[in-house]
């Protein structure tokens, strides 16, 4: 059986590449929006079709490259079915089989970090991926997703802790360099969560963890829950997701949807109406009034969010995701990309638009 472990530094994500060496068909496993490029390179270099897209469950620190990764090499995406993602082509139930060539995957049901953990289990190479569920000397937090510490032990316990003791265990982080490790060892070694630990001291030890929140998690866990894009129909098709996590149209997408989108430029009054102009129609509210004018707004409609460059609007589509906005995205290189299109542009107050001869085109 072919196998990758790829790493991504930003946020210490592992993910797996398997394939069957003679079919092609090829699995991936937790894999990371910001890593695609890689992904997709290795795949082609390697001949591989991609027949399964799997998450270990709704990430808190990094967006899954399921969805895209699909949109561009197939495959099916799948996960928990107490993950909640209506979007996976696949909902796996605890016990239920995939296969890849002459190889069978299984998913095993392991809660207790998230209520929709599942660990894959590779039996012909002896091999499991925990996910966050069990890492190397330690587990998965449980402070959240609902978490539960005495749902993780006994998932330890029951399906980890069951296979071969010659079982090697690929977590889905560390952070201290470490790639692997086996069932013996952690039984042995861990100090959370092995045998020598008791149900009553693991609950002492995850009740007196004081973990910082997660810093990705406001962007991570909304964008999981829908695969990694914002949206996989209709015109939200077009919404890409920059590298920072702002979902993005570029400016001819803003323009044929002039009358359809609320569109807010978040720049001051002067920028407004100075020499870079703005889109007919745009409502203007200055960055620091953003929230407060937002708070009457129908969160049910389209914003468009417009700047000098795409850093402002950028910062106004997340600020108005965390207040519950469904539909609000930034304009990608702001009233600046907008000119160098030749796009009709208002300023100075003038009634009639200045437009380029592109713009009729």
């Amino acid at each position: 059986m072919y196998f990758r472990q790829l790493f991504d530094d930003a946020t210490s994500t592992f993910t797996y590449v398997l394939a069957d060496e003679t079919t092609k068909e090829a699995v991936i496993i937790d894999p990371v929006r910001e890593q695609l490029d890689n992904y997709r390179a290795l795949l082609d270099d390697e001949g591989f079709n991609l027949k399964y897209l799997l998450d270990t469950h709704v990430h808190a620190d990094h967006v899954t490259g399921a969805g895209l990764l699909q949109k561009t090499h197939g495959g099916q995406t799948g996960v928990s079915a107490k993950a909640g993602v209506s979007c996976a082509n696949l909902s796996l139930d605890h016990g239920q089989t995939l296969t890849f060539g002459h190889h069978t995957l299984e998913a095993r049901a392991t809660p207790g970090h998230t209520a929709g953990c599942m660990t894959y289990v590779v039996p012909d190479a002896k091999a499991a991926f925990t996910g966050d569920t069990l890492l190397i000397e330690g587990s998965g937090r449980t402070d959240f997703q609902q978490g539960d510490a005495t749902t993780l032990f006994k998932s330890v316990r029951d399906q980890i802790f069951s296979l071969p003791d010659d079982f090697t265990l690929y977590p889905g982080h560390d952070y201290k360099g470490r790639t692997q490790t086996t069932v013996a060892h952690e039984k042995e070694h861990n100090p959370r969560v092995g045998l020598k630990v008791t149900e009553a001291e693991f609950l002492t030890i995850m009740d007196n963890l004081k973990l910082a929140y997660p810093r990705f998690i406001d962007e991570a866990l909304p964008l999981n829950l829908q695969c990694g894009i914002l949206d996989m129909s209709g015109d939200w098709a077009n919404v890409r997701i920059s590298a920072t996590g702002v979902p993005e149209v570029t400016p001819r997408w803003v323009l044929g949807k002039k009358g359809e989108v609320k569109i807010v430029d978040v720049r001051g009054p002067d920028e407004f109406w100075g020499p870079l102009g703005h889109v007919l129609h745009s409502e203007l509210v200055p960055l620091p009034e953003l929230m407060g004018a937002a708070e009457g707004w129908d969160k049910d409609d389209t914003y468009v969010l417009v700047c000098r460059s795409g850093g402002r609007s950028g910062k106004a589509a997340m600020m108005m995701k965390e207040m519950g906005f469904a539909h609000a995205v930034s304009m990608n290189g702001g009233m600046l990309r907008w000119n160098d299109e030749g796009l009709p542009i208002f300023h100075n107050g003038l009634d009639a638009p200045t437009e380029s001869t592109e713009a009729h085109g």
